[in-house]
């Protein structure tokens, strides 16, 4: 089986991020974008899809967290594209309903190489640690259209905003795996129709 592994290096004036990703890891990671809680929230998602990551993003945070965020969600989604490939062989679905405590979030995703992003649940503080709530939101959305795929997202129970957002990112984490694991009865990409 070839190595599923993506190395992208992306600059702006807002950043200056490199990632490797490889879709096929331990679960082992080293991350660092200056904000601590994404920090443990791509954490999260590195060990629970099993995922090796390795991220350092320097970006404007004397402005605030939007530019980082965003642009690590552009970076993970492009290097997640990357890593799939011609999509041959995966399952293409999955889904995960993920407990947390009081929070019990469900995510699905569909590798359609169509991106359309939909996220259901609010928070009830502006911020978790150093980053806006909000951002949660646009990450998401930014990994979806980078990776070209379908990615819901809906809080069905919860208070605790800390465990709202880290079941989301595991949820995540889950169906993303299920997505991309190998189905042997599949020898090409699985659809009806050209992907």
């Amino acid at each position: 089986m070839e190595q599923r592994i993506a190395a992208i290096k992306r600059v702006t004036r807002e950043t200056d991020i490199e990632l490797t990703f490889n879709l096929d890891g331990k679960g082992e990671c080293r991350i660092d974008t200056g904000i601590g809680f994404f920090d443990h929230m791509l954490s999260g998602f590195a060990r629970h899809g099993l995922f090796d990551i390795d991220l350092v993003c320097k970006g404007d945070l004397e402005v605030d967290s939007h530019h980082s965020v965003e642009d690590v969600g552009i970076v993970l989604g492009t290097a997640i594209k990357e890593a799939v490939g011609e999509k041959k062989s995966i399952k293409r679905y999955g889904s995960a309903f993920l407990p947390m405590d009081d929070a019990l979030v469900l995510c699905a995703v569909d590798l359609s190489g169509r991106p359309f992003f939909s996220y259901d649940a609010e928070f009830t503080n502006p911020r978790i640690g150093t980053m806006d709530s909000e951002m949660i939101h646009d990450f998401f959305y930014a990994v979806s259209y980078a990776a070209s795929m379908n990615l819901h997202i809906k809080k069905l129970s919860g208070f605790n905003n800390h465990h709202i957002a880290e079941s989301s990112f595991k949820a995540f984490a889950k169906a993303l795996d299920m997505a991309t694991m190998h189905e042997p009865r599949i020898e090409e990409a699985w659809s009806t129709r050209e992907l």
